[in-house]
């Protein structure tokens, strides 16, 4: 991994110095933004979401915390790759939390991960719990007791993925841009429903402070055809966690997937009060 220090581009703001980096790993290129003053806190955009879609709560939370983002690969203003896959991703979240430790960060950071992004914070946090301080999970990670998409599904999944790339295609060339093809995205929703089915056993390695954040209607609020199922199984993912984990604190908002973006100052305020809960004892 390389970090192109000539990259990097400095602004000054009333909440403090931006500074843009570029890390090079796996044949991509990952550009990095980070600004703000106060606790460092990572932010983990999910898949079809850039940096720059973030960019809301992310003005929000930098008036009280150092704010580190960056696009996944195929996403925003990182390069294209050869594999989009959960593991790829993951290595991606592990680059940039490596060169954060190059800068010698103050103390480990928060990680907040949207969606897919939830899901990479969860399993960085259980391979590496020294790089954290604790996880605030918005809309995934969810650890489902049964499969979100079944054979009964995957023609609505199909064209939701089509209509993904499409609306990416028209994004092209902007930091809002995703290279992802519909196969692409489809491929990556079945295997984060598989990875999602064996999530519990992450959480089980993770003892610092949990918080959720998540919608009551991701599947959208239709009462027909597999909206009331999806909903359902998504609350009952959740429930299974907390009976496990009692620790894991959870907000539920009256909202879709695109919660980030319809509520990003709700979110922003649970983040801040999250960020600030006291680290756990490790039990014996």
């Amino acid at each position: 991994m390389t970090t192109n220090g000539d990259d990097a581009e400095r602004d000054e703001r009333g909440d403090g110095t931006m500074r843009h980096y570029t890390v090079q790993h796996d044949g991509v290129r990952i550009p990095i933004s980070r600004g703000g003053r106060g606790r460092p806190l990572v932010l983990c955009p999910g898949l079809n979401s850039t940096q720059a879609d973030l960019r809301e709560l992310t003005e929000l939370l930098r008036r009280d915390h150092d704010v580190t983002t960056f696009d996944l690969r195929g996403h925003g203003l990182a390069s294209a790759a050869d594999r989009y896959t959960f593991d790829a991703f993951l290595s991606d979240l592990a680059a940039v939390l490596a060169e954060l430790h190059r800068q010698d960060l103050p103390s480990a950071p928060v990680l907040v991960g949207y969606s897919l992004g939830a899901d990479l914070a969860v399993h960085h946090a259980a391979e590496c719990p020294d790089a954290v301080a604790g996880l605030v999970l918005i809309d995934g990670a969810n650890p489902l007791p049964e499969p979100f998409i079944t054979d009964v599904d995957l023609a609505d999944f199909r064209a939701m993925a089509q209509d993904q790339a499409q609306r990416s295609e028209r994004a092209k060339g902007t930091a809002h841009q995703v290279s992802l093809t519909a196969e692409d995205i489809l491929a990556l929703n079945l295997e984060i429903d598989e990875v999602r089915s064996g999530t519990l056993d992450r959480y089980r390695k993770i003892d610092h402070p949990i918080t959720m954040i998540m919608s009551t209607a991701i599947a959208g609020d239709s009462t027909e055809g597999r909206a009331p199922r999806h909903n359902r199984l998504w609350r009952a993912g959740v429930e299974r966690l907390v009976q496990e984990r009692p620790h894991v604190s959870t907000s539920w908002l009256d909202t879709g997937h695109r919660l980030v973006f319809t509520h990003a100052p709700d979110i922003a305020d649970i983040i801040r009060r999250a960020a600030h809960r006291p680290a756990r004892r490790a039990t014996p």
